[in-house]
């Protein structure tokens, strides 16, 4: 680990891995249905953070493991927050899909 690493962002495609290797979880895309139809990762569910009041239809367990990504990262950090102060627990940041390099699908 270097002295800058905490400059990083989070790895969004180690956190992808980690959503498929976690049994349950959810992959959360926080952007607008319009970015979300330009191209998405595959497995993903659209609740734009300005409607995550509707994230019980996606995740209706507030232990349910929530991997949260949107564009650059800024917008999936602020859900990260909100989802928390919901009583979501299991709540984790990936990123953004701008760092993404698997596999889009529109």
């Amino acid at each position: 680990m270097g002295f800058l690493d905490f400059l990083k962002g989070p790895d969004t495609d180690q956190g992808v891995r980690a959503f498929r290797e976690t049994p349950g979880a959810v992959l959360l895309d926080v952007r607008t249905p319009q970015e979300y139809r330009e191209g998405r990762i595959p497995g993903s569910k659209n609740v734009p953070l300005q409607e995550l009041d509707r994230i019980a239809a996606v995740a209706a367990q507030r232990d349910t493991p929530l991997f949260v990504y949107c564009h650059s990262g800024a917008r999936s950090s602020q859900a990260v927050r909100l989802l928390a102060r919901m009583g979501y627990t299991g709540v984790k940041n990936i990123g953004g899909i701008a760092a993404y390099t698997g596999k889009v699908e529109r």
